[in-house]
Order: structure tokens, then sequence, then C-alpha cells
């Protein structure tokens, strides 16, 4: 035990600010900026996993701890699709998820925002030429804005939503 309270005493406070991300191409077309303005200050995102490795998944989650507070900023996670403003997709789409997915999407209400995060939703990844892989997210529905990384941290991940949803702010 004493070993425990010793270590958390040299390492310190590790929770606070959250890391800026780093110099990165920009993930959100102009087009998606445009669909997202009726979202106002406020954006609803639905997450789907179409056989990803999960790495992804968890770096989303940790938008939701209380380093990066993502609902501070106004960004919610829904349980439904049909809740939901935009469409989180990880991983490569497989063979099983193909069909799930088109039904998630056409679940989402009109204006909905798509987008790929990770490398394996965007060109399929270390998943590529797989028998169970249909294809990147684009193949299968149209993507809006696309966060590269395997897998992205939260930081660049809450920096491409509010240049999402930063469009709504000066022209909303």
């Amino acid at each position: 035990m004493f070993r425990i309270i010793k270590k958390s005493l040299k390492t310190g406070v590790v929770t606070g600010r959250h890391p800026e991300a780093g110099p990165a191409e920009r993930p959100v077309a102009p087009e998606a900026k445009k669909k997202a303005r009726p979202f106002r200050r406020s954006l609803t995102i639905r997450e789907v996993d179409t056989g990803s490795c999960n790495a992804c998944e968890m770096e989303m989650n940790a938008l939701m701890n209380p380093v990066y507070d993502a609902e501070r900023f106004g960004l919610h996670v829904a349980a439904s699709p049909r809740h939901a403003d935009a469409l989180v997709v990880t991983g490569p789409v497989t063979v099983n998820m193909e069909r799930a997915l088109k039904d998630v999407y056409k679940a989402t209400p009109d204006p909905k925002v798509v987008i790929a995060l990770g490398d394996c939703a965007i060109n399929c990844g270390v998943f590529k030429g797989s028998y169970a892989v249909t294809g990147p997210v684009e193949r299968h529905i149209p993507v809006d804005v696309r966060i590269p990384g395997c897998p992205p941290r939260p930081a660049e991940i809450l920096k491409a939503l509010e240049e999402l949803r930063e469009s709504q702010h000066r022209t909303g």
C-alpha cells in the first residue's frame, strides 16, 4: 500500500486540461460544416463499430472522461441512431456489419454527418485485403469527415469535432 501511495505522490496530478492535438491535415470538409450548421451548439453522436480492433472506441470513450470532458462542448453520445445528429463509424466494414451499417444510416434523421474515425474506417488499415472486409466506410455510405490515426488521440478527435461545430457559431 505504501508503494502505491509513494508512486502516486511522485507522479503528481495527471488530470486537468486536455493535451493539445498536434498538427494534422484538415479532416473536416467545408460541405460537412454546412451540413452541421443546424445543430447549433450541441451535437449528438452515435458510435457504430463495423469490425474494428476497439482501439478507436477506447479513444472515443476517453472523450467523455474528466480529462477531456467533451460534454462541456455540447457533444453527447446517443444510445439510438434515431436521436443522433452524427454517426461516428470505426473499423472497416465487415461482411456481417454491412447491412447493419446501412440500416443505422437510414435510421439517423436528416441532416446527418458521417464521421470515419481511424485508418481502418478510412482505408481498411491493417485489415486491408482480409476475406471478411468489404471495404472502407465510404464504399457503403457517404462520409463527411475523416479523422486519421491508428487510433487517433482523443485530442485529435476533439479538435475535429470542435472544428465541425465552430462553423455553427460563426454562421449560425
